[in-house]
């Protein structure tokens, strides 16, 4: 989903873009009901970001910038996966499919996302599933390597 997409479907939270660039490594934040996102990231990236703070909105409580924390860590894997179910999920990596995408990268310019991104989801994918996963009338593969079947009808 694009980021304006997003914007749009999420418009109960007020996003501002800004420099963020003091606290090194970070991209996004989420604060009672408001997100900033870095200015100078590309539209897939602040689509990506924005996605996570999302994630945040509906997951996480209180300020968990200090990932050496158990719980902290907890909450940002959860948000983490509520992004991925946003951007990517089992339903876009059938339309990938579908679509006849071929690569990671055609997955990624797909969905509008950036390929490192996509990487992740589907690795937590196969962290949460295994394998495999049955959906729909699909067989979605995470290893060996990413694979989709459509079982006949």
């Amino acid at each position: 989903m694009t980021y304006e997409d997003l914007q749009k479907q999420h418009d109960n939270l007020f996003v501002k873009e800004m420099d963020l660039y003091e606290v090194e490594g970070l991209k996004g934040l989420y604060i009672d009901g408001c997100i900033a996102i870095d200015k100078h990231l590309s539209a897939k990236e602040k689509s990506c970001v924005l996605a996570e703070e999302i994630g945040h909105h509906l997951t996480s409580a209180g300020n968990i910038l200090d990932q050496t924390i158990e719980n902290n860590r907890k909450q940002e894997y959860r948000a983490r996966l509520v992004s991925y179910d946003i951007q990517v999920g089992l339903e876009g990596i059938i339309k990938c499919y579908e679509a006849g995408c071929t690569s990671l990268y055609t997955m990624a310019e797909f969905l509008d996302i950036t390929e490192d991104y996509l990487k992740d989801a589907l690795d937590a994918y196969k962290n949460k599933y295994g394998t495999f996963v049955e959906y729909k009338n699909y067989i979605i593969y995470f290893t060996p390597c990413l694979g989709v079947l459509k079982r006949l009808e």
